[in-house]
This record gives structure tokens, sequence and C-alpha cells, in this order.
């Protein structure tokens, strides 16, 4: 199967968040990637994750794993917006999803909040205690005011509640 590429260079801000310390004694059962998944790779990800053998993966860059296998990704849910503006998701590996922030420096906030991307989906109140480094890099990086891990979640869902129906439509598509 031949798939048109796609840039796997992550966006400034995110390959500078990815040279901090995730840290699972911190709460971050996170591992940050240097680049992108490539489209191929993303494809057939998809298409066993789904059970769709016709997902291409072209809404999803995804940039991190769990350490179970479950994924992070931006959602290109936004026609004409820059990759940083995408909504942020996790996928898991058992087939559990959401979206977990709503931008790239939602997803700043998130992790200074001491969350990291299977913790936003799976318990958040857990674990939310803020991290310092994560939040110098927050204050420093992100063009958006401040905000806690339960602000961020929530502005998530009400931004994009249609997320777990586009993903029922990807794995069951008529």
């Amino acid at each position: 199967m031949s798939i048109d590429p796609w840039d796997t260079e992550l966006p400034e801000r995110l390959a500078l968040l990815h040279q901090l310390s995730f840290d699972i004694e911190e709460g971050y059962d996170f591992e940050p990637y240097t680049r992108f998944l490539t489209a191929e790779d993303t494809a057939q990800w998809l298409q066993a994750w789904s059970g769709n053998p016709h997902a291409t993966g072209a809404q999803f860059r995804v940039f991190g794993q769990d350490g179970t296998g479950g994924y992070a990704a931006f959602w290109m849910v936004l026609p004409q917006t820059p990759i940083e503006h995408q909504p942020i998701v996790f996928l898991g590996s058992e087939g559990e999803s959401g979206v977990i922030a709503r931008d790239l420096d939602d997803f700043l906030w998130l992790l200074a909040g001491g969350v990291g991307p299977r913790e936003a989906l799976d318990y958040p109140q857990v674990n939310a205690t803020p991290n310092a480094a994560f939040q110098a890099f927050a204050y420093q990086h992100a063009h958006s005011r401040e905000q806690s891990v339960f602000e961020v979640i929530d502005n998530a869902h009400l931004t994009y509640p249609g997320f777990t129906e586009e993903l029922e439509r990807l794995c069951h598509p008529e």
C-alpha cells in the first residue's frame, strides 16, 4: 500500500517539550517521539486499532505513546489550521479514546499540572500534582493563559464533543 507521505518533523515547541524528562515516577507514562509516525506506520496502526482495513490515518499525527502502546496524536480536524492549533487525542491500546487538549498550548498546561496523555483520559485526579519543569516550560512556551488540568480536559470535551462518534464511523464504516 502506498500512502502520500507527510512531514514527520515535529513543530518546534513540541520538539523542545520532548527534550524534557517524562518520568513515570512523576506521573508521566509517556514516551515522546522525536518525529511523527510516518503515513505508512500511522495507517498500519489505525487499521489494526480500528479493524477498518481502509483507514488511512490521515486525520492523526502520532507524537508519542504510553507504556501499553496507546498513542497521543494531533487530530487533524480543523481544515487550513496549523498543527499546533489542532486538538490532541489519546487512543489507548484497548480501544479507549478521547480528546485530552484543545491544542498544543492546552497540552502544555496539562503536563504542567502533572498529568500525561493516558492519565488525562483515565484518571486525572489521581496524580494531578504540578510539575515544576513542565510548569516552567508552559509559562515560557504556551501562548494561552494558565489552566488547571480539569479546565484543560473539560474545555477539550466541550470543544470537541463529537470525537467518539467520529471514531465509531472510522471503526464501523457503512
